[in-house]
């Protein structure tokens, strides 16, 4: 029987795609090409968000 998905939150800034690895075009001395590698500022590369603590109504 197959299992249900797991019910993870994806961040919704970077859509679960955390870390990219941009290719500048230019090369090293060595003849590999330069690479940039950027993680996500919201999810700090993880791919996903803890869900928000509940909000409490204080008052009338």
């Amino acid at each position: 029987m197959p299992q249900p998905a797991s019910n993870t939150r994806v961040c919704r800034d970077c859509d679960g795609f955390a870390m990219v690895a941009i290719t500048t075009g230019t090369r090293h001395a060595d003849g590999s090409s330069a690479t940039l590698r950027v993680t996500c500022p919201a999810c700090q590369g993880a791919g996903r968000t803890t869900p928000a603590a509940p909000l409490h109504r204080i008052g009338r």
